[in-house]
């Protein structure tokens, strides 16, 4: 994803972000600096960071079609167990398998997002993770026999990995800087449609059909790319300036002045295009110190709370809580979509960082009370309150990270890395979400076997943890645009002429 995560929004800027020369000939860090008007998010022409085109709406609903994606693949394995055990004759070990081998999928797809977003675009890659998840979900559908089974799903599996990456990132670079954290979010609103809706379709169809339904948003999104434009920040990364001022124009509106959108865009290109391509090894660079800490922080701290336990296992949890595991799973699926939806309302209105300081108070409070109730399991003590507490506590938490814990760490991780960095820096992150999501969906059930009460009450600790590390070091990056956020967060330097930086 390289270099191109120029800002969209049209806030101009009255010095382009360019290193600066000093009288003694040196070269200065970035800086920037915002006119009045551009703080207020718009000029006389009708820039565009004010409003959303029809075209910026429509390539965002092309693009979270791959969201929708990511969710049917996740939601997919509760509702097939009963119908994939009973016709292949799988043990639960195997099944096990079946379902943990979609995260290694996503592992693999998530080492290399950063480099084919690079050099194929954000539209191939969505192109080629929709072909690799058709191929996963059609091996799937005529399986039978196990190994062909978990060869599709570790294909859906990569293909999500892939998405879970370029989504985000390219609606971020095509939306208003007034509008981007809501249309961002939006990625993590599908991927709760999509669990949901096929925990709603299983109940009604068998598995094999309900991989078939799997495939329809894949040749959705698949149908849309050809009527979508490339992300204009890429396009010019790669040099290709005037049909990133066209694409640029087609998603701002004809009658829009995109000149000084555009000369920002390419200003801000050539800039870091003179630093090399950072590698992984490279990232670990003093200069990158603080987008790293911010990214991959959020991602660890996102999925060490315990989120995919509590998705994974949640009628397990209801049920030794002494509750109905149905009931309690629907009450979830009932309040994980509309506070989802109300997440992405209040992303450019609240801001970032009071959603997740909420967000993560909420997740803390819904721990502990879970916490409470095993342990007053534990003492046979208010015996008829426990499994309303355990239920109470689930749903707070899973209402708070809906808020904002689930999507806005997405949002945050395609607005702060600056271009030279982004393909590997995304990479990196997506891998550690990944692999933070295998770890405690793997560990879960031996946690609980150690202690029910202890295994929450670590959950709400690592909770609170987050609370104080949002407070400390996450940026607000509402209505700033993507090269004042990239500048501010890694000031680079130009090289001299002996190459050195």
């Amino acid at each position: 994803m390289g270099r191109e995560s120029i800002e969209k929004g049209g806030g101009l800027l009255n010095d382009p972000l360019l290193p600066v020369k000093r009288s003694d000939g040196s070269s200065g860090a970035v800086e920037c600096s915002i006119s009045s008007r551009d703080r207020a998010g718009t000029n006389e022409n009708g820039s565009s960071s004010s409003s959303a085109t029809t075209m910026v709406v429509f390539t965002s609903l092309v693009a979270v079609c791959g969201s929708y994606v990511f969710g049917s693949a996740i939601g997919y394995s509760s509702p097939a167990q009963s119908g994939i055990s009973a016709d292949l004759g799988l043990t639960v070990a195997e099944y096990s398998l079946f379902g943990s081998i979609l995260t290694i999928g996503a592992m693999v797809g998530a080492i290399v997002s950063g480099k084919i977003a690079d050099y194929l675009g954000r539209r191939g890659t969505m192109g080629i993770s929709e072909i690799i998840c058709i191929l996963g979900w059609l091996a799937i559908i005529f399986s039978k026999v196990y190994w062909w089974l978990n060869l599709g799903r570790l294909l859906v599996g990569c293909g999500m990995g892939l998405l879970s990456y370029v989504v985000p990132v390219y609606i971020a670079e095509i939306t208003p800087k007034n509008l981007r954290g809501g249309f961002t979010a939006a990625h993590q609103l599908m991927i709760c449609c999509g669990v949901s809706m096929t925990y709603l379709f299983g109940a009604f169809v068998n598995w094999r059909v309900l991989a078939l339904l799997g495939t329809i948003p894949c040749l959705l999104q698949l149908l849309g790319l050809f009527f979508i434009p490339e992300s204009p920040r890429w396009l010019a990364k790669v040099g290709r300036e005037k049909e990133s001022e066209a694409a640029l124009q087609h998603l701002r509106g004809k009658k829009t002045d995109i000149s000084q959108e555009a000369a920002e865009i390419r200003d801000y290109t050539e800039a870091l295009q003179k630093l090399s391509e950072a590698s992984i090894i490279e990232l670990f660079q003093w200069r990158y110190a603080r987008s790293l800490i911010v990214g991959i922080g959020l991602m660890v701290l996102q999925q060490f709370g315990g989120v995919n336990a509590i998705a994974f296992y949640a009628s397990a949890i209801f049920i030794s809580a002494g509750f109905s595991g149905s009931v309690g799973s629907i009450a979830m699926v009932v309040v994980q979509v509309p506070m989802t939806a109300l997440g992405v309302l209040l992303m450019d209105k609240s801001g970032r960082r009071p959603l997740l300081l909420v967000s993560s108070a909420g997740t803390c409070l819904g721990c502990l009370l879970v916490g409470i109730s095993y342990i007053f399991q534990d003492l046979q003590q208010w015996k008829e309150a426990t499994p309303i507490l355990a239920l109470v506590g689930i749903l707070v938490f899973t209402g708070s990270f809906s808020l904002g814990m689930g999507g806005i760490p997405w949002v945050i991780m395609s607005e702060i890395f600056p271009i030279n960095m982004k393909g590997s820096a995304g990479s990196l992150v997506a891998l550690v979400s990944w692999l933070g999501s295998w770890i405690v969906s793997f560990a879960f059930n031996f946690l609980m076997d150690w202690s029910s009460a202890g295994t929450f009450l670590l959950f709400s600790s690592i909770c609170g943890i987050t609370v104080l590390f949002i407070a400390k070091l996450v940026p607000e990056t509402k209505g700033r645009t993507l090269e004042e956020i990239q500048a501010s967060m890694n000031p680079f330097r130009e090289k001299d002429e002996s190459g050195i930086p």
